[in-house]
């Protein structure tokens, strides 16, 4: 079953920027569960689950209105692009040629710019009963960006409670491109700390940040380290132990993930909620995981019209390591995409009533 809506504004703020309304899509499955879209931004508002009991579970955090979503800055839920992360000095470099980007987080880039794909109105290309298609142009020099740029991300919802996310974008001139959406899960439902969720991500090393968030040196490995998820643990057991977490106030670190995770094979992480009643599967062919415990919510607009407390939504972004078009160097496939290639990337969340 499909659902559309085009917002009914009453007032000026309640229109996107470009002056029309925000179009909603609302996906349903027949096992009861359903996932809210929207163009502005591709984002991704809502994801609500029958749980065993019968009573039906908000898992995503979001806000009360599509016009709430222009006042936050913690890209709830956006698609996020042409490369997710930071870059340092807002600058990249292609065949002896280097291009400056807009920065927006001090001197460097965080997720593509201040005029990132998050604050665009992409286009519905493809519609059904199971998946919206969203498409967008990103045009030559866009946020300091080379070459032009074909994007589309289609949302999937299976009979299995999976919501499949897949990417795809062609370019004219070399470019790094790394898609990744923002959504922050809290399995236990809205306004309850995060922390108390149980994680498992299965990676080996990890990238130390500065208090900018970007990388510090190499990977290190997370053996003997509060970073060390291996096996299942909260968020809350470790919580602030390391110098690279205390440096941005808990966990927003990358993570390389295992080679044997996979789209649909191997899972690279999985989460539970604090009273186990439902389970997230991460799946993706993203070579990292971004873990954000959402240090910086606080003042995001929420979806009961008040704001979100730090700590309240939990981030597991598929993508590329920071900062990668800087270093070739580590072990993952190149960003860089050249013309006449084709960029794909899946990520696939799983959701189980447990």
């Amino acid at each position: 079953m499909l659902k559309n809506d085009a917002a009914s504004p009453s007032s000026v703020d309640q229109l996107a920027p470009d002056g029309h309304p925000f179009e909603l899509t609302e996906l349903h499955n027949k096992a009861g569960m359903s996932v809210t879209l929207m163009d502005w931004g591709a984002t991704w508002l809502s994801a609500i689950l029958p749980l065993k009991g019968g009573e039906k579970r908000e898992l995503l955090l979001g806000c009360q209105t599509p016009a709430d979503y222009l006042r936050q800055r913690a890209y709830l839920g956006a698609t996020v692009g042409r490369y997710a992360n930071r870059i340092a000095k807002a600058q990249i470099t292609v065949e002896g040629e280097t291009f400056h980007l807009i920065a927006n987080q001090g001197e460097n880039q965080l997720h593509g710019g201040p005029e990132g794909f998050h604050t665009r109105r992409w286009k519905k290309v493809k519609q059904d009963e199971k998946q919206v298609t969203y498409q967008l142009l990103s045009p030559d020099g866009d946020q300091g960006f080379p070459g032009n740029l074909t994007v589309e991300a289609q949302y999937l919802l299976t009979e299995d409670n999976r919501l499949e996310i897949h990417y795809q974008a062609q370019v004219d001139k070399s470019c790094p491109v790394n898609l990744t959406n923002h959504a922050y899960f809290n399995l236990d439902g809205e306004g309850i700390d995060v922390r108390a969720h149980r994680l498992q991500l299965f990676a080996d090393r990890y990238l130390p940040s500065g208090s900018d968030g970007l990388p510090i040196g190499g990977l290190e490995s997370v053996e003997r380290t509060g970073m060390d998820f291996r096996q299942a643990k909260t968020l809350a057991r470790d919580f602030l132990k390391d110098r690279c977490q205390q440096r941005v106030k808990g966990y927003d670190h990358a993570y390389l993930l295992h080679r044997t995770c996979g789209a649909t094979e191997s899972p690279a992480a999985h989460l539970w909620s604090s009273d186990n009643q439902v389970q997230m599967s991460v799946y993706t062919t993203a070579p990292a995981l971004q873990l954000y415990s959402g240090n910086s919510l606080s003042g995001a607009p929420a979806r009961n019209g008040g704001s979100y407390a730090n700590y309240t939504g939990v981030a597991l972004e598929s993508e590329f390591l920071p900062d990668s078009p800087n270093h070739p160097e580590w072990p993952q496939p190149d960003c860089w995409l050249k013309p006449g290639k084709v960029y794909h990337s899946t990520t696939v969340y799983h959701f189980i009533a447990l």
